[in-house]
């Protein structure tokens, strides 16, 4: 009688947690080699562009993944890309202004500290769900967001 018992409720156990586990969400995650692959790419296209630049991924929880500034980059754009990063993340888009500022016009300040409105940051999505950011500074405002660009597109294919 006391091997059924335990049959039985080895049993239930089993199909109980096989139950429960089916519920439970999948996360996807940026991965360290992802980033090195999109901090890579970014640094390329913008020495290919002339820019001194420097890159931040960093994931959903805007932990830094991979920091790469190039040779010649000036000493604050490893700041700078990290509120650029910041921004994207706290916005859950690309950080910038959302319309430009009239010609001579400085970007307006930022908000929260630890973040600037400047473009360069861009979110890194999978399925619509942002799993984090890469950041450049150092080229122009423009440049930077392609540069980015380019360092998610050559990891496109990972991310999935």
């Amino acid at each position: 009688m006391m091997n059924s018992s335990k049959l039985v409720l080895t049993a239930a156990i089993v199909v109980c947690s096989t139950g429960a586990s089916a519920q439970l969400p999948t996360t996807k995650i940026l991965t360290l080699e992802v980033a090195q692959i999109i901090a890579s790419e970014a640094v390329a296209k913008c020495r290919a562009d002339g820019f001194k630049v420097s890159v931040l991924v960093v994931d959903a929880g805007n932990i830094p993944k991979a920091l790469f500034r190039d040779d010649g980059a000036i000493p604050v754009t490893p700041e700078v890309a990290k509120m650029k990063a910041t921004t994207t993340i706290l916005n859950d888009r690309a950080s910038g202004p959302r319309t430009p500022p009239p010609p001579g016009t400085p970007a307006a300040p930022a908000v929260i500290p630890g973040t600037i409105n400047a473009n360069g940051g861009v979110p890194i999505k999978v399925d619509g769900v942002t799993i984090g950011a890469v950041a450049v500074s150092g080229g122009s405002g423009d440049g930077d967001v392609a540069c980015a660009t380019a360092g998610i597109a050559k990891a496109v294919g990972k991310l999935k």
